[in-house]
Order: structure tokens, then C-alpha cells, then sequence
């Protein structure tokens, strides 16, 4: 029917959903009052003949997930990342309204529903927080969708994303450039995708350079700058051996045990040495400024933007997964490892 050139009728939906038209006609139009999985199936079977076109989508929602918010605590990374989004897409004609989902808000089910059956609206689902289970009611949404900043391997999402793992081996490698050997990892305690694909990639560059991971300078701290530097401050005080150099999953964690070490004396990059992950503005300004992996945030906005776009004019176009390669920032935050 979709190919005749005739747009299908409500009734002709409610004839095939076996449904009455009021029914279908409320779930369309997101009135109360219609059984939650009545709507989806309902949704599903108009954007499948082709009642719901490009023509109904008229706006873009940004949703975040958070789970325990941690990640997105503070972090200007967020603020940029979102200010792209917009511009972005106020540039193609598209409104934008933010949604966060918390997932331990009581209402949170209801919420996800009510985003998923919006057919007016493409989602921009910012995913950091994902897990492969709490991201299967977005793989099975019927509307235009793409995930950012995220990826789930088991499950075919479309998404734009930067390559975490790839970044994390090049700033381990400046590293051992520079002639570290005893390299620790400062990792967040919530181990999202990403950090966990940091760590996978400060493994891989050990590993490619014969280098054993000493388990001792492993320490898990709070991805914010205020938690980092309090979590550094306890374990300085409790030990007296550290590796000569660290990589850290983000800036703010770098920035914090920066903040530690000076505290308690230590010179940098003299004394040990540090690199993070992101690129934000407080490591510039810093000192010394922070070594850091440049992740462009604008251009993740912008490339996501326009993917889902073209989701809503071809909703059946093949699923693709676009990877953004990172750069490395030189500042001074690392040197030659010095005897103690």
C-alpha cells in the first residue's frame, strides 16, 4: 500500500491493526487512555505502511540517560557536546527539546514510554550511562533514533561515538615514549563503556610495548574533580610507592589527583607524570597544563545530528555505526621519569 502513491486511511490502519479507529487514531496522537504495548503496535504498523513519514517529524529530542549521574557531574564535556547538538540542528530546520531520564525516578518507565511514542520527534539518546540491558527499550523503538556517545555490541543501535580505545593506547604510548615503564591507571568508579574501553586500551598499549600492568597502581576513584582529589589525597597518605606516570579516564580525574599530588608536595611533571582523556577547558588553564586526548566533542554533535536526520527521511536505511577519531594534546604535564 505504501507504494501505490495513496497515503493509508486511519481506518485502512484500524482494518489491519485490528483496532477501532478512535483507538488508533488516540495512539497516534499520544492521548491518555491507550494501552501502552497497543501503542507501540500501533506505531510501529503506521510508520511500516508509511503514515508516518518525514512530514510527521518536526523536532528532535535530546534525551540523557543517567543512571547514577555520576558522569555527568560538573563536567563541561556534556554542556559542549549539547550546545553542538542544538546549533546543529537549528541549522536544518529542526526544533530541540532536552528530556533526562533518571533511571531510579519512580516514573522513569512511564517517561521512556511517553519519549518512544512520540512519532513527531527523532531522539538523540545520549548513551553514556547505557548498559546492554537498560538500552533494549530504545532498540526496540519504531521512531528515527540514534545513539550518542555509546555503543552496545549486542544490540544493532545506530550511533556516533569516539574511539575510546584507540585514544587511551595513544596516551599510554606518549607515556612510554617519554620512557615511563611503571605506568598506574587512575579509572572511575562507574564503569561505563567508555572508561571500560579506556582500560582495554592502557592494557593493549602495556602489552604492545612488553610491559606488565602492576595491579598495586590500579586505583578506582570518583570521575569528578572533587572526588578524584579526595580519594588521591587518602591513598597518598596511605602509601608511599606510585608508579612514575599515570593515565586517567578523563580529565576531571587527572585534574583532581593533580590537585592530590601538589597538595602532598609532589612536582609536575617532575615527580610524576599524568594524562587524561577529553580535552576539557580546566586542563588548559591548569598547571602545569594537562596532557590530554582531544575528543571533538562539536563534531560528535554534528555528525549525530545529521545521522538522524537522514533516519527520518530513509527510516529504513542501513544501521551504521560512525567512530570519531581522537587527537592527543601535548601540554606539560608529562616529562622523563626522574629517580626519586
Amino acid at each position: 500500500m505504501k507504494g501505490s502513491g495513496k497515503k493509508i486511511s486511519i481506518k485502512e490502519l484500524s482494518e489491519l491493526s485490528g483496532f477501532s479507529p478512535a483507538t488508533v487514531s488516540n495512539a497516534l496522537n499520544k492521548k491518555r487512555g491507550v494501552n501502552p504495548a497497543t501503542a507501540e503496535q500501533i506505531v510501529r504498523l503506521a510508520q511500516e505502511r508509511g503514515y508516518i513519514t518525514e512530514d510527521k517529524v518536526k523536532s528532535i529530542r535530546v534525551v540523557t540517560y543517567r543512571d547514577s549521574g555520576e558522569v555527568f557531574s560538573d563536567s563541561p564535556f556534556f554542556s559542549v557536546l549539547l550546545e553542538s547538538v542544538e546549533n546543529e540542528s537549528r541549522k536544518c530546520g529542526y526544533e530541540t527539546s532536552i528530556i533526562n531520564l533518571y533511571r531510579r525516578h519512580a516514573d522513569y518507565e512511564e517517561r521512556v514510554k511517553a519519549v518512544l511514542n512520540d512519532t513527531t520527534s527523532g531522539v538523540l539518546l545520549i548513551g553514556t550511562e547505557l548498559t546492554d540491558e537498560t538500552a533494549r527499550p530504545f532498540h526496540e523503538a519504531v521512531l528515527p533514533l540514534v545513539l550518542l556517545d555509546a555503543w552496545m555490541p549486542h544490540r544493532a543501535f545506530n550511533a556516533v561515538l569516539m574511539d575510546n580505545e584507540g585514544g587511551a593506547m595513544a596516551a599510554v604510548e606518549h607515556l612510554i615514549e617519554h620512557g615511563h615503564k611503571r605506568i598506574g591507571y587512575l579509572s572511575g568508579g562507574l564503569r561505563i563503556q567508555n572508561f571500560q574501553a579506556r582500560e582495554r586500551g592502557f592494557r593493549l598499549a602495556m602489552e604492545a610495548h612488553g610491559l606488565a600492568v602492576d595491579e598495586r597502581f590500579l586505583f578506582e576513584v570518583p570521575p569528578s574533580i572533587q572526588g578524584s582529589h579526595e580519594r588521591m589525597l587518602q591513598i597518598l597518605a596511605e602509601r608511599c610507592e606510585m608508579p612514575t606516570a599515570f593515565f586517567a579516564d578523563n580529565d576531571m580525574i587527572a585534574l583532581g589527583a593533580m590537585q592530590a599530588f601538589q597538595t602532598h608536595g609532589w612536582r609536575l611533571p617532575e615527580d610524576v607524570s599524568i594524562v587524561g582523556f577529553d580535552d576539557i577547558s580546566f586542563g588548559e588553564v591548569f598547571s602545569p597544563g594537562l596532557t590530554t586526548v582531544r575528543v571533538h566533542k562539536k563534531e560528535l554533535g554534528r555528525l549525530a545530528v545529521k545521522r538522524l536526520i537522514e533516519l527520518i527521511k530513509k527510516p529504513r536505511a542501513v544501521k551504521t555505526r560512525i567512530e570519531i577519531v581522537n587527537d592527543l594534546v601535548v601540554r606539560g604535564s608529562v616529562a622523563a621519569p626522574r629517580e626519586r
